[in-house]
């Protein structure tokens, strides 16, 4: 890991570490010199995670647990500043899909991706934005500019929408939302807001599942997991680029809004998805 990368010396919080394109997005910006706080709902991924960026020579903790727990905001501004005495990047990427069409979701559905998506980022903004708004003024005072970036997770089922996923797409619509609405109030603390709208990544979440019995246990329940094989085939031949993409260039994309060549975008969505966007 770099202590002279772009990113040397930041604290990030990086939610959904522990696997898929949330790892991802951790290992690069450790790469560029940003210590990291891990978040998974399990302790085990976290704790790889880490490990893994600790061997490389960075830094980083765990702070495990469900991002949709009332006081996971708080706590997990909390482990940035015991560990690493300060905030400097947010990455809200938590997060999964319960599809259904709308005469057959249930409300539970609907609020379970509402919470994870869209309250549980929400949450944790909230609680970091009095950390954010102390070091900004003593930052002022000193005469010295110091740019902190948020990057909101959102998807192409936001931009366009997407049959069956009316939970989902809602609350990817609403991030955007978010995320334009705090580029203005935070925009007075040098604070960057951008969101990274996704399109088809390869993850265990849409991993090819012919019999479509393949699951994973979030908060309790059983989620169908896999995207059936002819449909990923559909999607490759829809995709200007011609294929799906990597956890590694998704997270490309949210480095890329972390950077200091991003110091003056704020308030944009920026669609990784190989040139399919709707």
């Amino acid at each position: 890991m770099s202590t002279a990368g772009k990113l040397a010396g930041k604290v990030a919080l990086v939610s959904g570490s522990g696997r898929g394109i949330g790892r991802s997005i951790a290992l690069k910006l450790a790469s560029e010199g940003a210590r990291i706080v891990v978040n998974d709902l399990d302790d085990a991924p976290a704790q790889e995670t880490v490990d893994d960026i600790v061997k490389a020579g960075g830094q980083a903790v765990v702070c495990a647990g469900s991002v949709t727990c009332a006081d996971f905001g708080e706590r997990f501004v909390k482990t940035a500043l015991e560990h690493f005495g300060g905030l400097d990047i947010i990455v809200n990427n938590a997060g999964y899909t319960w599809d259904n069409v709308i005469q057959k979701m249930s409300d539970e559905q609907w609020y379970a991706i509402m919470d994870v998506h869209l309250t549980a980022p929400f949450r944790i903004l909230r609680a970091a934005q009095p950390v954010i708004r102390e070091l900004s003024k003593a930052e002022q005072a000193r005469g010295e500019r110091v740019a902190r970036k948020v990057v909101n997770i959102s998807s192409i089922a936001g931009t366009g929408g997407n049959a069956g996923q009316v939970n989902y797409s809602s609350a990817k619509a609403g991030i955007m939302g978010m995320t334009m609405a705090l580029a203005k109030e935070w925009g007075r603390m040098n604070v960057n807001v951008n969101c990274v709208a996704f399109g088809f990544i390869k993850t265990r979440l849409t991993e090819a599942s012919a019999d479509g019995d393949a699951t994973v246990h979030i908060d309790g329940r059983d989620i169908k997991v896999g995207v059936n094989p002819e449909l990923i085939a559909l999607a490759e031949r829809q995709i200007p680029l011609g294929r799906t993409g990597t956890p590694e260039e998704a997270a490309g994309a949210v480095y890329l809004l972390c950077t200091p060549e991003s110091d003056y975008i704020s308030g944009q969505t920026v669609i990784c998805g190989g040139g399919l966007s709707i």
